[in-house]
């Protein structure tokens, strides 16, 4: 008599959910299937450099089902999560439906606007390829726009670029759009000099990079700044409009504002009869479980776990993934009906680049900052990326960047039509 399998479902192939198959895979006792409204696994943290023509998507991306080919007892569907049963453990998509005994949502986060929702049209922001390639566009754009206008007080507003949050995204977006505009595409135009570009990076706390040390803090301010990066710190935003951001002390006049401050949970995870915080992150126990459904559990970006903690584990790969591996064992322990543990992160540190050679990183009590922080920086997120392709090719587009000064991703490709350059 052939063993009747549980059937565990997985919502998203992030860093969290990638973890769990991983975990699970070719493991008999188990069926796995996993939802998700894109075909590949994205690594996240290098979305900025394909924002700034450094890497192209195929760098950062590999299929999902490539991942899983030699798993057998994985199956990977394409869909939309729209509702979840969790009385009769259903989820429905595509005008399909599948059931569970587990439950793993993995969905990830979605850019936050504190309440102000307008915002969203008037910038830009960074959590998928499609907001990369967005961002991507509008700068190679705005260069061509100015070029066509030939006069910097007439084209200044194109040529200065506002990115709103000094955390790693905000940082680490700053830093390499002054070092494609001053040093890689300098020689290429001939009406503007883009080294005049301005470079903003506001700030509504005290300093950049919070969760780092003070001195990596100002380390990073002072470092971009030496880019021709303009930095504002104590800096709330008041309003943002088709001509640029309102601060407390100033207008700032941009065709470009890149929205880097804050992250909410996903729309599904919104819309769920669940506990959330104000950022729409599911609560959930010491076992990663939310507390209304035992068998249903929230990892990464998705959950707030704070359990015994003095605030929630933030909303990054690394928790992800442990968490992701946690949450695998937890179920085979339940299917041994042993006692279970709780979860506890490791944290592995901080890290953020600046620009070529200058990055700070963080382990406990290490401190790296400078060229040995971005060789660090370099090696962890070679480790990590999936896909030994995706390893070799953003090495080598790396070393070409760092080598020649050029990036070889700026490609705009929408028809002339489409591209409405307009003085």
């Amino acid at each position: 008599m052939s063993q009747i399998k549980k059937k565990i479902l997985i919502i998203g192939a992030g860093f969290g959910g990638l973890q769990v198959i991983k975990s699970l895979a070719n493991n008999n006792s188990f069926e796995i299937t996993v939802v998700d409204k894109k075909n590949h696994h994205l690594f996240q943290p290098l979305l900025y450099q394909v924002a700034t023509a450094v890497l192209s998507p195929a760098d950062i991306a590999i299929p999902s089902r490539s991942i899983t080919t030699k798993f057998k007892n994985v199956k990977i569907l394409l869909g939309d999560v729209t509702e979840i049963d969790f009385k009769n453990r259903t989820v429905k998509f595509q005008n399909n439906s599948e059931s569970y005994d587990y439950l793993v949502l993995a969905t990830g986060a979605r850019t936050s606007y504190f309440g102000n929702n307008a915002w969203k049209e008037k910038t830009l922001g960074l959590k998928n390829l499609k907001d990369a390639l967005a961002i991507r566009r509008r700068i190679l754009l705005s260069f061509e726009q100015a070029e066509l206008i030939g006069n910097y007080e007439k084209a200044k507003s194109f040529m200065h670029y506002v990115i709103i949050g000094g955390g790693p995204t905000g940082v680490e977006l700053a830093g390499s759009i002054a070092e494609l505009s001053h040093n890689i595409i300098r020689k290429d135009f001939r009406n503007i000099d883009s080294g005049m570009t301005k470079v903003t990076l506001i700030e509504a706390g005290p300093r950049l990079l919070t969760a780092f040390n003070e001195k990596s803090s100002q380390f990073t301010k002072e470092k971009l700044e030496s880019r021709g990066v303009e930095v504002l710190t104590n800096s709330p935003v008041l309003d943002i409009t088709d001509t640029g951001v309102i601060l407390k002390d100033r207008t700032i006049e941009s065709k470009t504002v890149i929205w880097a401050a804050g992250v909410e949970g996903s729309e599904l995870a919104k819309n769920l009869p669940i506990n959330k915080d104000k950022a729409n992150r599911i609560i959930v126990d010491e076992y990663c479980r939310t507390f209304e459904f035992p068998e249903v559990f929230v990892i990464g970006d998705a959950a707030n776990y704070s359990s015994g903690l003095p605030r929630p584990l933030p909303g990054v790969s690394p928790v992800a993934m442990q968490q992701g591996r946690y949450v695998a064992k937890v179920i085979e322990t339940i299917e041994k009906k042993k006692s279970i543990s709780p979860f506890h992160y490791f944290d592995k540190g901080n890290m953020a680049t600046i620009g070529r050679t200058d990055a700070v990183a963080e382990f406990g009590k290490i401190r790296l900052k400078g060229i040995l922080g971005w060789l660090g920086w370099l090696f962890v997120h070679l480790v990590y990326q999936v896909g030994f392709k995706n390893k070799v090719s953003t090495l080598l587009s790396w070393v070409w960047s760092y080598l020649t000064f050029r990036a070889g991703s700026r490609l705009i490709q929408e028809e002339m039509d489409e591209l409405s350059i307009r003085p």
